[in-house]
């Protein structure tokens, strides 16, 4: 990248240097004939102010020995009257010369003519005697080639010496341009120690956070790693230790039936962690939201109530329903598991006796609303903030007890984000939980 930017930084500058130098040559080259012009134009005029009151042949009288100047008398007719460098005998008709057709037309006349060669032109300006005579003053003078080449060595001199200064100051630049890029890829936790230029400065910081993203990514991943070996392990061990003492007789008929139990209750508790484990990398490499369709909600909360209810019934916890009919437009699979998830924990993490009310409503901004409240253990302030995260538990005994995974309310934030929903939480500990999810209209 660093050459490619000395190549292109040095390239532009070069363009740059020869352009200039050739506008300038046009400039100058310009300018001499403009003058050149100018100065045969008062040569001219003071040839007519000559003339005067004398006869019409007063070039007759005069002798003009002038070795850089050409003076030529044309008639109307086009015949040379007279020249000061050229037999007038020898020199053919000049009726369609340009110069001298403007001057019998306009008073004056112009033109600039090139020899074959290209390395001289003449420079020509005619200016009116009266209705018969026109006054032509020529001077030959070096083309803009010839000048370009005699200028030529300086001009290389110099523009060398501006393309090995713009090389020089393009590395340099390059260099305090990409130094700081480099010092960053060098160390990427003291990015706030370098010195960048303004412009750099969102570069910079979008690069930091992205690289704390990273960061972070990996951190959750080493530790999602670890958190599914533990809970894979746990499940496992005790399904292999039941299973060893009943292949090896150390059971009675008795203990067999409760070794059974354990290891169905292992069986059914590592199952749904696989099926959690699952669900969750389906949601994280999913990127749409799926079959999306405008459905009741409420019909849908009510249907996780009745599925429920038996599960409630078995926890001694009462489940009730309250709302009314609130369309919304989703993943209904999706949203029928943020259903579940919410009330199975409600009902999981509640006391004997306590209740569960799963609400359905829209408020004024027409939003829908869902809610679930419960009067169970509820959680404290330090353990809210990572309360959705994955295999994160508040009583991790009680987790193990129920047979909760930890995955559900992780599995409700990452389906919640696909709908741009937002979640609410209220809890005490010892007094109840509450978990608002808010579904923003559609936008048609």
């Amino acid at each position: 990248m660093k050459r490619k930017l000395n190549i292109q930084m040095s390239g532009i500058a070069i363009l740059g240097i020869l352009a200039t130098l050739i506008m300038s040559i046009a400039v100058f080259y310009g300018k001499f004939q403009q003058q050149e012009m100018e100065e045969m134009k008062n040569y001219a005029s003071l040839l007519v102010n000559m003339k005067g009151e004398q006869s019409d042949y007063f070039w007759e009288k005069y002798s003009f020995d002038m070795d850089s100047l050409r003076i030529t008398v044309v008639d109307k007719n086009g015949n040379v009257q007279y020249d000061n460098n050229a037999d007038v005998t020898a020199l053919e008709n000049h009726l369609k010369r340009k110069e001298v057709v403007e001057a019998f037309e306009r008073g004056e006349g112009k033109t600039v003519r090139k020899s074959s060669t290209l390395k001289r032109v003449t420079f020509y300006y005619a200016k009116r005697l009266d209705e018969n005579y026109v006054v032509r003053v020529g001077k030959a003078s070096e083309s803009v080639w010839s000048i370009f080449f005699a200028m030529l060595p300086p001009l290389m001199f110099f523009t060398w010496l501006l393309v090995l200064m713009c090389i020089i100051l393009s590395h340099v630049l390059s260099n305090k341009l990409l130094e700081p890029i480099a010092q960053m890829a060098a160390d990427m936790n003291h990015t706030d120690k370098i010195n960048v230029y303004k412009e750099l400065v969102p570069f910079m910081d979008k690069i930091s956070r992205q690289h704390e993203d990273i960061i972070k990514s990996s951190k959750m991943r080493q530790e999602f790693t670890a958190n599914v070996t533990h809970e894979l392990k746990t499940p496992l061990t005790a399904i292999s230790g039941y299973s060893e003492l009943i292949e090896n007789g150390m059971a009675d008929r008795e203990d067999t039936l409760h070794f059974a139990g354990e290891i169905r209750r292992n069986s059914d508790r590592l199952l749904n962690l696989i099926n959690d484990i699952i669900r969750l990398s389906e949601l994280d490499t999913e990127k749409e939201l799926g079959e999306c369709e405008e459905f009741d909600l409420y019909v849908a909360a009510q249907n996780c109530v009745d599925m429920l209810q038996v599960s409630a019934a078995k926890h001694d916890v009462s489940l009730e329903m309250e709302g009314a009919s609130t369309y919304i437009w989703a993943n209904p699979y999706m949203i029928d598991e943020v259903l579940f998830n919410l009330c199975d924990n409600a009902i999981r993490y509640n006391n004997p006796g306590g209740k569960v009310w799963l609400r359905v409503w829209q408020d004024k901004k027409k939003c829908c609303i869902l809610e679930v409240e419960d009067t169970g253990i509820g959680i404290s302030r330090k353990h809210q903030q990572r309360i959705f995260e994955r295999f994160y538990r508040v009583d991790k005994s009680r987790s193990k007890k129920t047979g909760g995974t930890g995955l559900g309310l992780a599995i409700v934030k990452h389906i919640a984000a696909k709908h741009s929903a937002h979640i609410d939480l209220d809890s005490e500990e010892g007094r109840g939980t509450r978990i608002r999810v808010t579904f923003v209209p559609k936008q048609l």
